[in-house]
């Protein structure tokens, strides 16, 4: 049994861990083996993300005043919270990890300050990853300049075609 220091402790690091984190997903984990567990925070930490296990009393209390004080009022059953500054990534890792361990669930999330429903994490994992975005992205801001190039270098190649064919042709005569 914890004693009073070790369960202040506990609050202050979840208050300081909920107060910086913008991105919070709220997981159930009934019934996960070790096993399971150890993949679960495994995958986080590969997406880049924490995991922690924490109290409903204790969330509830620690996340007053912060932005995820609404995803954490009256949870029941078990809990834990991953936290991440790439909510797209982690939600494409949870709700893989969902499918193949059902008794990993989604209670509620947090991203960029604002509640999410179920639903929207799992709209959240159909989005493209952040590179994917990034390179489509550049894809069309490029796409103009290379057009232009191309019409540029048409012009030029056009006139060799049109002096060469003229040359062949003896058109060049004085």
């Amino acid at each position: 049994m914890k004693n009073r220091d070790d369960k202040k402790k506990d609050y202050e690091e979840l208050r300081k861990a909920l107060e910086k984190a913008n991105n919070v997903f709220v997981n159930g984990f009934e019934k996960l083996t070790v096993d399971q567990d150890y993949n679960l925070r495994k995958t986080i930490r590969g997406a880049g993300g924490s995991y922690k296990v924490v109290k409903n009393n204790l969330a509830e209390i620690a996340s007053e005043g912060t932005p995820s004080e609404s995803v954490l009022k009256g949870l029941k059953g078990m809990t834990s919270l991953a936290f991440t500054d790439d909510p797209v990534g982690l939600a494409k890792v949870l709700t893989a990890y969902a499918k193949t361990n059902p008794t990993f669930t989604f209670k509620a999330g947090l991203v960029e300050g604002r509640a999410i429903d179920i639903s929207a994490i799992n709209d959240l994992a159909n989005m493209p990853s952040k590179e994917a975005i990034f390179s489509k992205l550049l894809f069309l801001i490029n796409a103009p300049a290379q057009r232009l190039v191309t019409a540029m270098n048409a012009v030029g190649r056009n006139l060799a075609v049109v002096v060469d064919q003229g040359v062949k042709e003896n058109k060049f005569q004085g």
